[in-house]
């Protein structure tokens, strides 16, 4: 499985490790622009935390509930947080469409306008 392929999949497992080394793995969105693989999430959310201790994960194809199917490759990888979140959000949004929409106005509009996400980009 390539970057693009695993861009393509509704679902993607991002799997961080906590300070002890504990794998924590959790089904996002998801989104490859041919070079990286970008995931957009919340940025108090524990994964970003997670990150910022440890650039080291690995990512699969999963579905809604974070099940990798048998056989799957699981992917090692690099993350890195990212500041700006606007080009990642119009991959997401031609990528999810409204689905994408109804999660990012809500949030939007309760915090002011401020956009309360963190985009993360794995490097495989």
């Amino acid at each position: 499985m390539n970057l693009d392929e695993l861009g393509r999949s509704p679902y993607v497992s991002l799997t961080t490790f906590r300070r002890d080394g504990t794998p924590v793995a959790t089904p996002v969105w998801a989104v490859s622009d041919g070079t990286e693989l970008y995931v957009w999430t919340k940025t108090d959310s524990w994964k970003v935390k997670r990150i910022r201790n440890n650039s080291r994960v690995t990512v699969a194809p999963c579905d809604v509930r974070g099940r990798i199917p048998a056989g799957a490759p699981v992917l090692e990888g690099t993350a890195r947080l990212l500041d700006d979140t606007g080009p990642i959000r119009v991959l997401l949004s031609r990528k999810y469409g409204w689905r994408f929409w109804i999660v990012d106005w809500p949030a939007m509009i309760a915090r002011r306008g401020k956009r309360p996400h963190t985009g993360i980009a794995v490097k495989l």
